[in-house]
């Protein structure tokens, strides 16, 4: 089991589809995109890497070429920390259904299994909820995304809060 497993891949692929479907984005390119977006998860530079794979293979799958470079593009825009501006609308769509995976129940639930997996401590974990977490609302680009994200973003503010009291011998009673 890992945080970026094929359940993460699913639930991206479903909520991109959803997205670009009300945002009126080419939903081809981005269940393609969704599909392939972890490839390469695991390595450095992941987005980049997964996107090259991506290429090798649609055009083994004989895509036409104007359809892979739409795909590459989705792919190395979607990582929230490389940096990468997605140019299109579908970019965006992957970028934000990616995001909305980790918000809300299933991202606190990610949180925790992925630093497991690299040994990352409470207070670490805490740390990651801050630089990133809680502030995928914000880098958010489509309405319908947003609107997904409210009550996801108000549970990892409620959960974050009281991890935080709770480290810090501070418990509410009831």
């Amino acid at each position: 089991m890992s945080a970026h497993d094929r359940g993460h891949v699913e639930r991206v692929t479903r909520l991109a589809r959803y997205i670009a479907t009300r945002e009126g984005a080419d939903v081809g390119v981005v269940t393609a995109a969704a599909e392939l977006h972890d490839l390469a998860r695991g390595e450095p530079d992941h987005a980049r890497k997964s996107a090259e794979r991506a290429r090798k293979i649609l055009r083994a799958r004989g895509r036409p070429e104007e359809f892979i470079e739409q795909v590459v593009h989705c792919i190395e825009a979607h990582s929230f920390s490389k940096g990468v501006e997605p140019r299109t609308l579908e970019a965006k769509v992957l970028s934000d259904a990616d995001k909305l995976d980790a918000m809300g129940a299933i991202g606190v639930a990610r949180a925790f299994l992925y630093s497991g997996e690299i040994g990352r401590s409470l207070e670490e974990t805490l740390r990651h909820f801050e630089e990133k977490l809680l502030a995928l609302r914000d880098s958010l680009h489509t309405e319908t995304a947003r609107e997904l994200a409210r009550e996801r973003h108000r549970f990892l503010e409620e959960f974050y809060r009281r991890l935080r009291e709770e480290l810090g011998g501070i418990t509410r009673s009831t």
